[in-house]
């Protein structure tokens, strides 16, 4: 009887490195945050339709159907080379706490590579006046199997998400002033 539970723990433990490898990607996340001396309203007054994102300066136009209802969609052509687009469709919105969620429907991982991608952006009051804007995303990275090509890396997809939310906070924070000290 030990002889047999031995060989069965034994056969258990030499199929764990098969198990590992075939786990594939985890869930990457990233928050980003930037405080502005815009008071909350006059904030989400720029960036609280979701059918308008010129306020980020790597989108050169914003189309979309059903304004900030969920479901709502919106395809965004990025001022880069071929005139790249992403499709996103909205699931949550709340104009109270002045926040909306999304998910991507549809880009090549040549234009951000990431699979399976949320975002989050809700602009809060700030102690000492002003705004604490904050923008959070959870993805997949762009190949989805094991020993995925350096540009779509966990790594990768990570360093594209983090630029898409610091170069949109950058120009908020451009566009409204930082607080002051």
């Amino acid at each position: 009887m030990q002889k047999r539970k031995f060989l069965m723990i034994l056969a258990a433990a030499s199929m764990l490195p098969v198990v590992a490898q075939a786990h594939g990607p985890t869930r990457q996340k990233v928050t980003i945050t930037a405080e502005v001396a815009a008071d909350p309203a006059t904030v989400w007054a720029t960036v609280g339709n979701f059918q308008d994102m010129s306020w980020h300066p790597a989108v050169r136009s914003s189309v979309g159907e059903n304004g900030n209802d969920v479901d709502a969609t919106r395809v965004l052509t990025l001022a880069a080379t071929g005139d790249p687009t992403i499709s996103e469709v909205l699931y949550k919105y709340s104009a109270e706490k002045m926040s909306y969620s999304y998910r991507i429907t549809d880009v090549l991982v040549e234009v951000l590579p990431v699979t399976n991608y949320s975002s989050h952006l809700t602009v809060k009051p700030r102690d000492g006046g002003g705004s604490l804007i904050e923008w959070r995303g959870a993805f997949y990275r762009g190949y989805p199997n094991n020993d995925p090509p350096e540009n779509l890396s966990d790594a990768a997809a990570i360093a594209a998400v983090t630029g898409v939310y610091q170069s949109g906070l950058d120009a908020l924070v451009e566009k409204f002033g930082a607080p002051a000290s």
